[in-house]
């Protein structure tokens, strides 16, 4: 588990809205735009997602991604490792064995055993992918869900059912005029 980036912090924004929507598939485009962020960011995010099996995705116009599994069943920890990979927080160079004092040839009680350094990153490591695995989508759900008013989620619904409208309206007046052009 390297840095943790913006994309794990979006990446769980995204899926909170997706908790909050129901069985109703988001699209990536309006995800990114409801947050305010580039949608060829997000499309980047979603495909690790999907592959971890944490989203499945359905295409068409009224397509895009939906939760794979019960967000009590999706912890932080899987999120970090779809997004980031299962890579260690510390990369241990094996730096013990390199002084000058020792001319090349680093005596024995130099490397034994597991560097101390190196021992307490592992720790860290421990303690961390422990508390990300404590905490699900439903936990953090259920706190944003106490902190903002009734009246934003339903803004959110509205704004999603409208894009997800257009969309609709916008793909079926196409297809008319695509009809109408070969009469």
């Amino acid at each position: 588990m390297a840095h943790l980036t913006t994309s794990v912090e979006y990446g769980i924004h995204c899926l909170l809205w997706l908790t909050s929507s129901g069985d109703k598939a988001l699209s990536s485009r309006d995800l990114a735009e409801l947050q305010g962020i580039s949608p060829s960011f997000l499309a980047k995010i979603f495909p690790k997602l999907e592959k971890a099996g944490i989203v499945s995705a359905t295409e068409g116009v009224r397509g895009g991604y939906r939760l794979a599994r019960p967000p009590e069943k999706i912890s932080f920890l899987d999120i970090v490792d779809a997004i980031e990979g299962d890579k260690p927080l510390f990369d241990c160079q094996d730096i013990r064995g390199r002084c000058a004092l020792f001319d090349g040839s680093a005596p024995t009680w130099a490397t034994r055993g597991v560097c101390a350094i190196h021992a307490v990153m592992l720790k860290v490591e421990k303690t961390m992918r422990d508390e990300l695995a404590a905490h699900s989508l439903a936990d953090v759900s259920a706190t944003l869900g106490k902190k903002a008013p009734e009246s934003f989620y339903s803004e959110v619904n509205d704004w999603i059912a409208n894009r997800v409208g257009a969309r609709s309206t916008g793909g079926q007046a196409a297809s008319r005029a695509a009809c109408r052009a070969r009469e």
